[in-house]
């Protein structure tokens, strides 16, 4: 009883954040919640001094990252650079197994030079040794499975520099969020990223992030509808069949 009380007040408690958003639109993720606006709002974005006898910010041979000829690459806890998706990937995999086996053991008593014949007579109940033993099995297995994806995407998202590591790797998070009508579509992304990766553009594409997470998703009406209920879900976990 104490089981189901609880199943039904988190039930009621989901639905009542549900609810929450009838008649309106999906909100916007706060800005604070992410490690982007500590990097750009607790840390301040360094800013280019000159020091005595260098060139001045007009100079053409200046080597500054604001100057004509500097690197305006992101290298540093603050720097936003932009973050290249393209995604056309597609694979078909197939396997199929076939497995198979039998057996059998018969132990007959009969041929033992009549003995078995003669303890018969001297057996009570009309008990018999005609048949020793009988031992039979069989087991078959097949099996088969068959894969087929393919994906295209294609983003760009400015990302910020949240932490450069000791050993001068970038760590990168970025957030977009686009709310047409009532359907908020997300994309995240995160990873690691060397400086010399990174274009003259300031671009990095996705194939150079390690341990990249990219999310590209969406949440309103529609994304509701196309997901099963609470409770469906619930039953297709408990259900054992």
């Amino acid at each position: 009883m104490r089981f189901i009380l609880i199943a039904v007040s988190c039930l009621a408690l989901v639905a009542c954040s549900d609810l929450s958003e009838v008649g309106r639109a999906p909100a916007f993720t706060a800005p604070e919640e992410g490690f982007e606006h500590a990097a750009l709002y607790r840390i301040p974005l360094p800013e280019e001094t000159i020091a005595p006898g260098e060139e001045s910010p007009a100079s053409l041979w200046s080597a500054g990252q604001r100057s004509l000829l500097g690197d305006r690459r992101a290298s540093k806890q603050g720097d936003i650079l932009t973050v290249v998706i393209e995604i056309d990937d597609s694979a078909q995999i197939s396997n199929s197994t076939a497995r198979g086996r039998s057996g059998s053991v018969a132990m007959p008593g009969p041929s033992l030079f009549g003995i078995p014949q003669a303890i018969d007579r001297n057996l009570p109940g009309g008990l018999s040794l005609s048949e020793g033993a009988s031992v039979q099995g069989t087991s078959d297995f097949s099996g088969s499975g068959t894969v087929s994806r393919n994906e295209q995407l294609t983003l760009r998202v400015a990302s910020t520099v949240v932490e450069r590591l000791p050993n001068g790797v970038l760590r990168i998070e970025g957030r977009q969020e686009v709310r047409v009508n009532h359907e908020l579509r997300e994309l995240l992304v995160t990873g690691f990223v060397r400086p010399e990766d990174i274009s003259r553009k300031n671009e990095v594409g996705y194939d150079k992030i390690a341990n990249a997470r990219i999310s590209y998703g969406g949440r309103g009406i529609i994304s509701n509808v196309q997901q099963p209920r609470y409770g469906q879900q619930i039953l297709e976990i408990v259900t054992p069949f």
